[in-house]
This record gives structure tokens, sequence and C-alpha cells, in this order.
């Protein structure tokens, strides 16, 4: 069912392939990246923000491809629908930022001079061109990563990024897992767009069921992770996430982690949730049994007084006992927390 999409997959293994060290290609039958036994020892997690959007553009599937071959645990879709009811990834549920919608259907903008993927069926979706985020003023954000009008990257399916990655899960003997978000909980209720009940279908029909199941559906919604939980009846994994908005300030308190512990496993808050009360968070929250997962840890964005992206990780995952955070540079964060894992070709 790659279609069209597996063209994108192989280019970005392609780009992998070409930046590993190897002594001499194996055979034809030979399988990409051995698993690593050591990747099982430790139980905090990588979770590859957008993909490796610190290399490559954001939500595409040679960027998810890299960060699995980096050695992610788990690869972050944002989920979008499109006005036929289609799960695409795109962090945001406007396509200018990070497409040339504009160029491509200029009179397709709303009365707020924004291009919605909700107005678009997933054929016109997959007209677009996917290019480096940009601000609303045209500049990069961040303007040392990849050319900024590279051709050749789409918006994928979030079919294409499930197949992509139990494919590569049946061919390496590793289960790296999916860690989708429901973008806009509220906008796709209003626009008549079940984006829950998709999701939730979609990942059933792709085996992923039960506590164990290899994957963590994540939402800033305040309400969407009870519904599934409670009304659609899910027992998949949930994370509630926290931003440093005010509106958030409840649930980070002893009684607001209480309740989200009712339905769901754990919180992921912005990292400086964390920093400002010294890792004190992260207590309250495993006093819960949650878990705690912080974003967004960025080598191009560092806070300030740190160095290097690896001081930082380390002081989250040693200090402070965060149980996995998100990343854009999956290779970085691996280094730090599965120091024996090396992608490479199987055998060698």
């Amino acid at each position: 069912m790659f279609g069209a999409y597996g063209v994108r997959m192989v280019i970005g293994l392609a780009l992998i392939l070409a930046a590993l060290p190897v002594a001499a290609w194996p055979g034809t039958e030979a399988r990409l990246f051995k698993a690593d036994p050591h990747m099982t020892k430790n139980h905090k997690i990588v979770i590859a923000h957008r993909g490796a959007s610190g290399y490559l553009p954001e939500h595409t599937l040679p960027a998810y491809a890299m960060a699995y071959a980096l050695g992610a645990d788990y690869i972050e879709p944002d989920l979008v629908m499109t006005a036929d009811h289609r799960l695409i990834c795109l962090h945001d549920i406007h396509l200018e930022s990070t497409t040339d919608v504009e160029r491509q259907f200029p009179a397709r903008k709303r009365a707020d001079g924004r291009w919605y993927a909700a107005d678009f069926t997933l054929d016109e979706i997959q007209q677009l061109n996917v290019t480096e985020r940009t601000q609303p003023d045209g500049s990069r954000v961040f303007p040392g990563r990849f050319k900024a009008d590279a051709q050749g990257f789409k918006v994928p399916t979030f079919d294409a990024v499930v197949e992509m990655v139990q494919s590569l899960n049946r061919e390496t003997g590793r289960d790296v897992g999916l860690y989708p978000e429901t973008k806009a909980p509220e906008f796709h209720d209003e626009e008549g767009l079940p984006i829950e009940r998709t999701l939730l279908d979609q990942l059933a029909a792709y085996g992923y069921a039960g506590r164990d199941a290899k994957v963590y559906i994540q939402s800033f919604g305040f309400d969407n992770l009870r519904e599934m939980r409670e009304q659609m009846g899910s027992d998949l994994p949930m994370i509630q996430l926290i931003s440093d908005a005010p509106a958030y300030d409840e649930l980070v308190t002893p009684a607001g982690l209480a309740t989200i512990a009712e339905y769901a496993d754990g919180i992921g808050p912005d990292k400086r949730r964390i920093a400002d009360t010294h890792g004190g968070l992260v207590k309250l929250a495993h006093a819960q049994g949650l878990k705690v997962h912080p974003y967004t840890f960025r080598a191009d964005q560092l806070p300030a007084g740190t160095r290097r992206l690896e001081d930082e990780l380390r002081r989250y995952y040693f200090q402070y006992g965060v149980d996995g955070l998100f990343t854009d540079f999956t290779d970085i964060a691996v280094e730090v927390i599965h120091p024996d894992y090396r992608p490479r070709l199987y055998p060698r």
C-alpha cells in the first residue's frame, strides 16, 4: 500500500545507507540494520519528534526512515484529517508553513488567509511539495537545516508510516513503536472530522491492541483522551500533553496529575516545566504511576547556559529522571541513552 510513498521511503533509506561506514556491501539476501540486543537493556526511550526533523523536512517518509535507522524507540507522526477523512502526517491543521500550497492552490485559502488541510482531499494533498518549516513572513524557522527548496518530499498518510515501521520491524527484528498525536481535536470536531475514531480504527486494523501495544496516543486536548478511553473503549497507552500555557497549570498539581492518571499512562510536558521545578514535576507524576516524556530537545535551540545537546539530555534523563523525551536529533539522544546501539548493515 505504499504506492508513490514507497519511493520516498527508498530515498530516505538511501540517504542513511550512503552515510554509514561499512567495509563492504553484504549479499542481496542480507537484512538492513540488525537488531542490537543492547537496545533492550534500557527502558528509557527516545521519541523521534516529527521523524529525524533535525536533518530532513519534518513529517516526511525519509525523515521517519532516518529516525528509525538512527535508533529511535518511537516514531512520532502528528495527525490531521483531510476533507475525505484520511489521516495525514502534518504538524499543523494549516498547510502553508511546510508546503507549497500557496503556490499550487492560491484561491483555496479561508477568510483568515490560511490554507486548511481539512479543505483538501488526499489526492490534492499529495500534489503538494513539503519544505522546511517557515515563519509567516517566509523566513526559515531553523535556518541551518535542510535545503529550504529541496524537491521530492511529500505529505505521507498515516497508513504509509505504519506500514513502513512495521515492515522495517520485520526486516530488522526491532520493535520500534508509534507515537501519534491527534492535532487540534476541537477543530476536527467542529469540522465534523472524526479523528479519534478513525485513528483507533486504523491502529486496530494494523494490530495495535491492548495495554502492551507498542504505541502511545498523545494529545494536548483536555477531553479527547478521556473520550477515547471511556466512551470509545480504547485501552491503548495514552499521554496527556501539557504546554507551558497557564491553561495547563492545574494539570501539574497533585490533584491534576491524579485526574490524568484516571485515563492516561503519562504526561508529555513542556521541558521548561520540569526545569522550573528542578525535576519535582517528575517525582509528582511518578507518584501517580505516570510516565514523563518532555518535549522538545534540539541541538540548534539550546537553553541559555547549555553548550551541547548531550549535556541537556543527560540532565533530563539522569538528574531529573524522565522516562523518555522528544527530540529532533535522534542520533544524539540514542548515543546518550543507548550508547551501544550502532546503525549498521547485517551481516558485517
